[in-house]
């Protein structure tokens, strides 16, 4: 507590939107996004459904997606970011009975989660297990090496995941969390990792979802 005192003392957060002081989305700005309160069911060949709380159109969103994800890095911002999607489900009417899941982030190899310093993926997965209740399980699904290009092409994904202890992956049912899902192919790929794992059931959760072409 003293601590958070002293830290907003010395290094006050602003509003990403207003620039008013006190948070980093105030209420007013945080209504401008427009969180979802319904949901449609989304199925690929890896996942059996994704949620997510609002897109990626709006130039505050855009905002607080890359100062999370890039310099000069605001790991705070993972409750900010956080609450967006744990309003989403306090919002449905249909919740999404979870209790026979664990959590899993989308990893970063040694030399991302060095560059950063976090993964933001994670940071969002551990409001998740608090709001679920459910288990996060981490080092089980590992980022060997970096996409071939930078980019997020399932071309470029290839073989960057694997998963350690493949017979603990049998039959497990798994909530994979991101910060975003564009083109989907790092959830994709992770996913098809996992279900070749013998992993039973995927279901994806991010913040925001994009268009394929929305520059993240």
């Amino acid at each position: 507590m003293w601590k958070n005192y002293i830290l907003n003392i010395f290094f006050p957060k602003f509003c990403f939107g207003c620039k008013r002081e006190g948070e980093y989305l105030c209420e007013d700005c945080k209504a401008t996004l427009e969180i979802s309160g319904f949901h449609k069911k989304y199925r690929t060949n890896n996942l059996s459904d994704l949620y997510f709380a609002l897109g990626y159109e709006k130039p505050l969103i855009k905002k607080l997606i890359k100062s999370f994800r890039n310099e000069p890095f605001i790991k705070e911002l993972s409750k900010t970011l956080s609450s967006l999607i744990l309003n989403h489900f306090q919002l449905l009417d249909n919740k999404p009975d979870l209790s026979d899941f664990s959590l899993i982030s989308i990893p970063l190899t040694e030399k991302e989660l060095k560059w950063r310093g976090y993964n933001q993926a994670e940071e969002i997965t551990k409001e998740l297990s608090e709001f679920f209740k459910i288990p996060l399980i981490s080092g089980y699904l590992v980022k060997t090496k970096e996409a071939l290009t930078g980019g997020d092409d399932r071309k470029d994904l290839k073989d960057v995941f694997y998963v350690n202890n493949k017979e603990s992956a049998k039959n497990k049912n798994i909530v994979l969390v991101n910060d975003i899902y564009s083109a989907g192919s790092a959830m994709e790929e992770a996913a098809q990792v996992l279900k070749e794992a013998g992993v039973k059931e995927i279901i994806g959760i991010v913040v925001v979802r994009a268009k394929p072409e929305e520059n993240i």
